[in-house]
């Protein structure tokens, strides 16, 4: 493949359906500062250019895996196999959610029928095409995505009031807090700053596009190492701005709805089942509530613009915390909303996250541009889910069935095989996705998931890479160790999940290189005892 074809089929694979859906709505309810995830991209490939790319072009591998047993032994690279196989199995089942939710909200369609609808599609068109057919596919798709985006953040500006310039706009989500792009503060509790994403951003980034093969399989398809390279630099040049044009969405959307008529819940399938239920009452006096909430917010964004025209301080900062002041009874009336919605329907999905650009999009753009849109969501899930089951299908059959359990078959019996894999984990993926809607904001989602596996699976070719004197035992029984703390760390403390690829990675790291040296003076020790005798 040329470079610009490795580059869009990179930039497609990590940029799913769940990009475009969920990261307009992280920025309406918790500002842009998840940007700052993505800090430590534009490092990673520059690291993964000079160093892994030219590793893997000349072992001639399939998948990254086959590095490890070069390396160490064949249970190391079963383990890291296995450990991508794990986490990117679910991931894609979240992948495939993500436009199931257009379809339900749309159509009304049960969500688990849906999932199971999404998923068949996706399963055929990557058995039929292969991994040729996925990385052509993507270029076209990344054009009309990021056409369709384009488009809705201009017609989003164009439905603000005419007074509004847009130095306005930028100021009003400024002062109310949605433009918090940077925040230096050192905290490990904290999910977004500047130091978890510098640096636990770029061991994620690391692992991702260095040792997770739905990636390493996309640049491993350039046509020289050049053109690899090229493609990786792209990325890293491109995401950052890309990802901040699809965040800036949406505090554009908080700033739309403070002049238009804001649900109260986005979810219209779960606000719909309130109006026709039990606490239909309770739900129109919240309704009612919420609109003289926002009401207030309108007049006093008015008096905000009208103070930045004449540059007056005392007005603007008055405006200023009354606006701040009326966000957090908006936030308490919507608290109130979802409480009532699970009272209605324990099983009920109360984060609407997921749901707010999708709304705009239903409820205000004309029917043909509905259209357009719906289809870049589609294209992006499409061209994602397609790249990790094409992964997954390569890793299980060359890293698993090919090694260790059929070593006989023809290459058209491999074949075969990859096809019956890409089916059986494209069923695993759509069992996951009807589990998803437990998960909340899928862009967090997603990243948590990879975080759990990303710095051990890193740690593995740190070591490879780096460190010969370690051997396959040593830094088996390290990944398994932090493994181990990584799920623990998950599961006990508060420490923020960009952490968990920094300890992991880490962890291997030392713990092999301290088992290497105990087991080399051990035998040592054994062979001075043997000549002593």
């Amino acid at each position: 493949m040329p470079w610009y074809t490795v580059g869009f089929s990179i930039m497609a694979t990590q940029a799913s359906a769940i990009t475009f859906l969920s990261a307009p709505g992280q920025a309406f309810t918790d500002g842009m500062r998840f940007l700052q995830f993505y800090f430590g991209l534009p490092i990673a490939m520059v690291v993964l250019c000079i160093t892994v790319v030219p590793i893997f072009h000349r072992l001639k591998v399939y998948t990254a895996y086959e590095y490890l047993e070069n390396r160490f032994d064949l249970k190391t690279r079963s383990l890291g196999a296995l450990l991508f196989l794990i986490q990117r199995g679910l991931a894609a089942g979240l992948t495939i959610y993500a436009p199931a939710i257009i379809l339900s909200s749309l159509l009304g369609w049960n969500i688990y029928l849906t999932n199971i609808f999404i998923g068949g599609i996706v399963v055929i068109y990557t058995v039929a095409g292969g991994t040729k057919a996925v990385s052509y596919t993507q270029l076209g798709q990344m054009v009309i995505i990021l056409s369709g985006i384009g488009l809705a953040a201009v017609l989003l500006f164009k439905m603000l009031p005419d007074n509004l310039t847009f130095s306005n706009v930028v100021s009003i989500a400024g002062k109310t807090g949605k433009l918090n792009l940077v925040d230096f503060s050192f905290d490990l509790n904290n999910r977004y700053n500047f130091w978890s994403g510098i640096i636990g951003g770029f061991f994620l980034a690391l692992s991702y596009f260095g040792t997770d093969q739905s990636q390493v399989g996309r640049y491993l398809s350039g046509k020289s190492i050049t053109q690899s390279r090229l493609g990786l630099l792209f990325n890293g040049i491109v995401k950052i701005p890309m990802q901040l044009f699809i965040l800036f969405i949406g505090a554009l959307l908080y700033v739309f709805y403070i002049f238009h008529p804001q649900p109260i819940f986005f979810n219209k399938v779960e606000t719909d089942k309130l109006t026709n239920g039990t606490y239909k009452n309770e739900f129109v006096e919240l309704e009612a509530n919420f609109s003289n909430v926002q009401a207030l917010k309108k007049q006093e964004t008015l008096l905000l613009v009208k103070g930045l025209d004449a540059e007056d301080e005392k007005i603007i900062n008055a405006a200023t915390s009354n606006l701040v002041k009326h966000n957090l009874e908006s936030d308490a009336l919507r608290q109130q909303a979802r409480d009532l919605i699970k009272k209605n329907n324990p099983i009920a999905d109360t984060n609407d996250t997921n749901y707010i650009f999708l709304r705009f999009v239903t409820d205000f753009l004309p029917e043909g541009i509905i259209g357009l849109l719906i289809a870049v969501i589609f294209a992006a899930s499409m061209s994602s889910t397609s790249s990790e089951l094409n992964a997954l299908a390569s890793t299980t059959v060359v890293d698993i069935y090919k090694r260790s359990i059929y070593k006989k078959g023809d290459e058209r019996h491999y074949l075969k095989a990859s096809k019956w894999s890409t089916v059986l984990w494209g069923v695993y993926a759509i069992c996951v996705a009807q589990f998803a809607n437990r998960l909340g904001s899928l862009i967090e989602a997603v990243n948590i998931l990879g975080s759990l596996f990303y710095g051990t699976i890193l740690g593995i070719f740190l070591v490879g890479f780096y460190i010969k004197k370690v051997k396959g035992n040593a830094v088996f029984t390290a990944a398994l160790i932090a493994e181990g703390i990584v799920i623990w760390c998950y599961n006990y403390t508060a420490i923020s999940f960009l952490w968990y690829n920094v300890i992991g990675c880490l962890l291997v790291v030392g713990l092999s290189y301290l088992f290497e040296s105990f087991m080399t003076d051990k035998n040592l020790s054994d062979r001075g005892k043997i000549i002593q005798e």
